[in-house]
């Protein structure tokens, strides 16, 4: 018995010392920067490398149009920031914001004047994979993975310690820069209306809800202030910024919504799959130095899944989100464009539909249940995560203080998902 113990002992420290001397995830099961990606982008340069895709270069935006097209990002996705809180700080100003455009699992920064595109992919292995894309000619255009300049940021407490996605309000003065004795927060679906889009230009009506959004910053001796009435209810971006040298003259407030919503889930996906796949990697060591069951999910792990799924799952049915107390309305074709992309089922409904009256969709689910990343979870976390949900939407789960799941609505869900979903458990569909 004793010798038992001092071997998990010895394990467990084994494990801590690595894990002290540098990223988890760079080590087994993960190898993070070791690995290759398998990803959209991935896939495209391997398609750029046989000359089945081609990237069409202009004089103004360089590849950033074709790239859009290639990996069917809506240019009415476009949002403005004008904080300097990224790689290529230095072109970003309040009269140059820096431009982003996204869809369900790419991210794609561009600055005026810039050197490069830089481009987050969300990959079902290695949750988000940075790269960069030179602004010049080539044949063919080759996308370089940057791991140690954007781990920096983007692999803290700030995407949960894996690789991730960062939304951040701050208060940026009239040269883009934060005012970082003032504070700054990390935004999602939970945040106050209040807190969020310090330093993002945001483009649509919110009624009485005043944001951060629009408005430059003053520094004061304690912290900073900011004209919130100035920043509301802003249909058009500010005469300082050129709308010519951008795609679209807009910064949709829907589509930041509803990138605030899928960034965080993607760090959460990320985080379930590398903590559900590296306990059960120390499960295994135990396992086989105890003879044990391989099979058979161990306490610990279990404890694991259990807490990983449960935040997963409160997030995916907006358990937190803030209730909005005013109708919200962009400026683009942003919503039509998103709501349509389904899928639906024969009654015509999706996960999709947005709400944006009370709250942001229509059914409590987020449609990234859909993605690679969630189909790509560790088998015990993704048949915990369906488990639960199933008892959520069926009642077997009372949520009295989740009064945005009603019966119709849950009822919707399940039907909605048995005819659009691929891989459902066998009691879904029934």
């Amino acid at each position: 018995m004793h010798t038992r113990l001092h071997i998990l002992w010895m394990i467990g420290l084994v494990l801590t010392a690595s894990a002290l001397a540098r990223d988890a995830f760079e080590d087994p099961p993960i190898r993070y920067s070791e690995t290759t990606g398998d990803n959209a982008i991935t896939r495209l340069q391997q398609s750029l490398e046989t000359g089945s895709s081609v990237l069409a270069y202009e004089p103004a935006q360089g590849y950033l149009r074709s790239l859009l097209q290639a990996l069917d990002i809506p240019e009415a996705s476009q949002l403005l920031v004008f904080s300097k809180t990224s790689l290529q700080v230095r072109h970003i100003t309040p009269s140059t914001p820096r431009a982003i455009y996204f869809n369900d699992d790419i991210y794609i920064g561009t600055v005026q004047q810039g050197d490069m595109l830089e481009i987050s992919a969300t990959d079902p292995e290695l949750g988000t994979v940075f790269y960069t894309l030179d602004q010049k000619p080539a044949t063919p255009p080759r996308f370089v993975r940057q791991d140690h300049a954007c781990l920096q940021c983007h692999a803290t407490n700030m995407t949960r310690n894996t690789p991730g996605h960062i939304v951040r309000s701050v208060f940026a003065d009239a040269q883009g820069q934060p005012i970082f004795k003032a504070g700054s927060q990390l935004t999602d679906q939970n945040t106050p209306l209040e807190e969020r889009w310090g330093g993002w230009y945001i483009t649509g009506t919110h009624g009485e809800a005043r944001h951060r959004g629009n408005a430059i910053a003053r520094e004061t001796e304690r912290d900073a202030e900011l004209d919130r009435e100035a920043g509301a209810n802003q249909t058009t971006l500010p005469a300082q910024v050129d709308t010519d040298r951008y795609l679209t003259p807009h910064s949709d407030i829907v589509a930041m919504m509803v990138l605030e919503h899928q960034t965080q889930l993607h760090n959460l996906l990320t985080r379930a799959n590398f903590e559900t796949r590296m306990a059960l990697h120390r499960q295994a060591v135990g396992d086989r130095i105890f003879g044990r069951d391989p099979n058979a999910l161990s306490e610990s792990s279990a404890r694991i899944v259990k807490n990983l799924g449960d935040k997963l799952v409160d997030y995916m049915i907006f358990a937190e989100e803030v209730e909005l107390d005013d109708p919200i309305a962009g400026t683009s074709d942003y919503a039509a464009v998103f709501a349509a992309r389904g899928p639906r089922d024969r009654q015509g409904r999706s996960l999709r539909e947005l709400d944006l009256e009370s709250r942001l969709f229509v059914y409590p689910l987020s449609f990234l249940i859909y993605s690679e990343q969630f189909d790509h979870l560790p088998d015990p976390v993704r048949e915990y995560v369906y488990q639960r949900l199933w008892n959520i939407f069926t009642g077997v789960e009372p949520t009295p203080d989740l009064l945005h799941l009603t019966n119709a609505k849950c009822r919707a869900v399940i039907e909605i998902l048995a005819e659009t979903k691929a891989g459902l458990p066998d009691y879904w569909v029934k």
